[in-house]
This record gives structure tokens, C-alpha cells and sequence, in this order.
């Protein structure tokens, strides 16, 4: 066989693989979708037994909390293979492919691990979708069955270690199958209050749910009717409970080039002036939560991390879709601040990380979400909103978000433009004539769409430009860089 043939053929192969994964994707979508919900955790549980209980090849890092939650889970992972570990992560939702869901060892899991794995699983899914028809339930529904599918991708990986972020709640979401060796929650406050509860008490009782006999948990600072909630379920199950403030803390942060520079009283030692590649002051506590997470997973807190692996796992964190600067001239900026606590957090990291009093707005939301609250968060800097939605089934339709916008911000300020690509431009154009930058936010399907439509016209920044892009320059008091 010639090179020439045997490039063809793995070209062949390659898209073969990439049909049967997107069958397999085309499967799971016609199960009920993410937003159905289903208050239950057996079924999940039925078939993980049915194959073997593959969450229990590897060890686990568990992650709840109202945001933060991806981010956290990623600088883990970097944390973890820096440490010599094969990993893997499931998180949610994806970007632009669902591939990104289940990362092995930092990448998005291949086209053929995803549609040989769904063929394996596929005669489970179908058996316990009878036995739950016939008991008058449900389907397994698309979160429950692509749940078992990563939790199979992992234990044939294989990894030695997998970080699972929590879909919604904790105490009933599909991922509580498995038990964490470490448990982190991150801030909680309110969202998904239709499925979780109407307080931060109630949604803290959900998320307590994945604090498991003798693990290890380590928290944010909470709310004291949050931690209250979580010192309750830690005894009640022989946790060992570690608080942000109180056995560790975030002792400094200060803005950087390329990032900022954290110092973490950790639990074993602690670590100064880290650089930590990532903008936003909430990111700096997600990174020293995921610290303390591999800290107390790696040996329950008593040995220090080298300052080598720190600062090779640090560097090889990333989090797409938080403060990401996908686009130059102007400056694009997308955020998945798709609830008031996190729009609080994308509006401080505006002014203390890139330097901007004033942005032009794209905002998309999904129905059921608080965009009002998102407006009041974000309307001190905000010059003009382009409302538009994104090609989800679940968006809000472009109109009744823009009624919402201009109770919060005004007629003046803000224009509809349903058709995303054509709201994208006129935002960079609106930014582009007074000088600022144009921040995208609102839904993670919303930011897919406007990674792909940036990639067609051409003005998406490669990965290894968007820091340069999102560098500010940051000078000591005598004014010196």
C-alpha cells in the first residue's frame, strides 16, 4: 500500500467514525431534552449497574454550585494532569460539539470513542427505557442517558481520575451515580428556582445531595443559610467539611499580563504569586477552589503541591466561553453570564480586567431565565444593547427580550436584531465607531453560534491569540510595567 493510500484510508476512516458519532448525538437528541428535567436518580442508577458500575474504575471529583462550576472542573483537570493523571471531565452544555462534554486528558473525546461506546450502551439504554415505560415513567431522558454514556467513555479511556460537574442540583442529577472522593461547591445562589427551590437555603439542601459518606468537601464562601445546609449534611454523612475563609482562602489577587496573580493559604502550604492564565477575579476563586480540591484528593490535604506542577497545571488551564476574546478590532468578548450572580461577576471583570467602562451588548437568553436581573447587572456598562436569540429551541424570542431590555436600560438604548449573524456585525460595527468592545452573553448556545459564525466571516481569533488579544497592561504605582 502506498503513503498516498494509506492517507486516504484514514481519511475514510475518520469520516466514518465521524457519521456514526453523529448518529449516535442524533440518538440521544431524541430523547426529552435538558430542559425535561426528571426528579429522579434510579434509573440513572439501573443502568450504570446494567454495566457494571463504570464510574467505579476511577477515582472522582464531584462539582455542584450555582456558577463556576465548569471552570472549576477545568483548572482541576490541569491541575490533575500536571500531576502525571489521565483524566477525564464531564461537563455541560458544549460550545459548538458535543464531543467537548467529555474530555480525556484535556481534549474533546474522539468521534470513534463517542460512537463505539453509545453502540455498547445502546442495548441498556433500550432495556431500561422499557422498564420504565412499563412501570408508566419516562424514557430515560437525554441528560440520564448521556450521562451513562460518559461515564462508560471514561472507564474505557481508561482514566485514573474523572472530574464531573453536576448537570443541575445535585442530590437527584443523573451524575450522583457516582461517588465523589471529593465533593466542591461552588456559590451558591439562585437559579433553576422552577426545579431547585424559591432559596438559597432550599437549592443548598439540592446541592448538598452529592456530599457522600467520608468524603472530602471543599466549599466557597456561602451564604450562611447555604453553609448551614452543607455543615448539616457533612455530619450527618461523616464529611470532612473545608470552608473558604476559614481552613483555606484566596489571600491575594492582583491583575497581571495574561492573567492575574493569585496567592492561596492552601491546606498543605501556601502558594504565592501564582499566575493563573485566566481574567476575572471570580476566576481566581474558582482557580483556588480546584487548588484545594487536588490538594485534598491527592492526599487529603497534608502534602504540597512543587511549584513546577502548579505552575505547569495553572498554564494549561482554559475555560472557553468565560471573559473568552475570540475577536480583534474590535475586541469581541464572550461570557456565559446567564444569571444575575454571574452577570455581576462579568460586569466587575469588564472594568478591573480589560479596562472597559462601556460595552456593546449582544444578549440572547433561554426562556425561563432571569434576563432582567442579567440587564440590572450589566446596565451601568452598557452603551447599547443588540438583542437578538440563538438557534436553540429554547430561546426567548428576540421581541419579549427586548421589552424586558427596555424596561431595564430604556428604548434608547437598545435595538432587536433576531438574526444572530446580522446582530453580531452590527454590534462590532456600533463598537468599532466609538472605540470599545462588544461582549456577547447570556447563553452558552448563544456563544456557540457566534464562535461559528465568527469562524465563517472570518474574524475568529485563533486559541493561542485570544490572551494576547485579552492582555491589559498593568503598571505598579511608580507607573512602571
Amino acid at each position: 500500500m502506498s503513503e498516498h493510500d494509506d492517507v486516504d484510508d484514514r481519511i475514510l476512516e475518520s469520516l466514518e467514525h465521524a457519521e456514526a458519532a453523529r448518529e449516535a448525538y442524533e440518538a440521544l437528541l431524541s430523547r426529552a431534552g435538558e430542559q425535561a428535567v426528571e426528579p429522579r436518580i434510579e434509573a440513572t442508577r439501573r443502568a450504570v449497574e446494567l454495566l457494571g458500575d463504570p464510574q467505579r474504575s476511577y477515582r472522582i471529583i464531584h462539582i455542584t454550585g450555582t456558577n463556576g462550576k465548569g471552570s472549576t472542573a477545568r483548572i482541576a483537570d490541569a491541575l490533575l494532569r500536571a500531576h502525571g493523571l489521565r483524566t477525564g471531565v464531564l461537563t455541560s452544555p458544549h460550545l459548538e460539539r458535543v464531543n467537548e462534554r467529555i474530555l480525556i486528558d484535556g481534549e474533546p473525546v474522539s468521534d470513534e470513542a463517542f460512537a463505539r461506546n453509545y453502540e455498547e450502551i445502546a442495548p441498556v439504554l433500550e432495556l431500561v427505557d422499557r422498564e420504565l415505560e412499563a412501570a408508566g415513567q419516562r424514557r430515560l431522558t437525554f441528560f440520564e442517558a448521556f450521562t451513562v454514556l460518559a461515564l462508560s467513555v471514561l472507564a474505557d479511556a481508561p482514566v485514573d481520575v474523572a472530574v464531573l460537574e453536576v448537570g443541575m442540583g445535585g442530590r437527584w442529577d443523573s451524575t450522583n451515580v457516582a461517588d465523589g472522593d471529593v465533593a466542591v461547591i461552588t456559590p451558591i445562589a439562585l437559579d433553576h428556582t422552577n426545579r431547585l427551590g424559591s432559596t438559597v437555603e432550599a437549592i443548598a439542601r439540592e446541592k448538598a445531595g452529592i456530599i457522600k459518606p467520608d468524603a472530602i468537601v471543599v466549599s466557597a464562601q456561602q451564604q450562611p443559610e447555604a453553609l448551614a445546609v452543607l455543615e448539616a449534611r457533612a455530619a450527618e454523612v461523616g464529611a470532612r467539611l473545608l470552608v473558604e475563609g476559614r481552613e483555606f482562602a484566596l489571600s491575594g489577587q492582583a491583575v497581571a499580563v495574561g492573567g492575574q496573580l493569585i496567592t492561596v493559604r492552601g491546606l498543605a502550604a501556601e502558594y504565592i504569586d501564582q499566575l493563573v492564565p485566566l481574567m476575572g477575579a471570580h476566576q481566581g476563586a474558582n482557580a483556588t477552589l480546584a487548588l484545594v480540591a487536588v490538594e485534598a484528593f491527592l492526599g487529603g490535604g497534608s502534602q504540597p503541591m512543587t511549584a513546577e506542577v502548579l505552575a505547569d497545571g495553572f498554564a494549561a488551564a482554559s475555560s472557553p466561553g468565560r471573559l473568552d476574546a475570540v475577536g480583534a478590532h474590535p475586541l469581541v468578548i464572550l461570557d456565559a453570564a446567564h444569571n444575575p450572580h454571574g452577570a455581576a461577576a462579568l460586569r466587575t471583570a469588564l472594568s478591573e480586567f480589560f479596562g472597559l467602562e462601556r460595552v456593546t451588548l449582544v444578549l440572547g437568553v433561554l426562556a425561563g431565565k432571569d434576563a432582567t436581573g442579567v440587564l440590572t447587572a450589566l446596565e451601568s456598562v452598557v452603551d447599547e444593547v443588540v438583542i437578538t436569540q440563538s438557534t436553540s429551541e429554547r430561546a426567548l424570542d428576540a421581541d419579549e427580550l427586548a421589552a424586558q431590555a427596555v424596561a431595564v436600560l430604556g428604548a434608547d438604548r437598545v435595538v432587536v436584531e433576531p438574526d444572530l449573524s446580522t446582530a453580531v456585525e452590527a454590534a462590532r460595527e456600533a463598537a468599532t465607531d466609538r472605540g470599545g468592545a462588544v461582549v456577547v452573553t447570556g447563553s452558552i448556545t448563544l456563544l456557540g453560534d457566534v464562535l461559528g459564525h465568527a469562524r465563517e466571516a472570518g474574524w475568529l481569533l485563533r486559541p493561542d491569540a485570544r490572551r494576547q488579544a485579552a492582555t491589559v497592561e498593568v503598571t505598579d504605582e511608580e507607573g512602571q510595567a
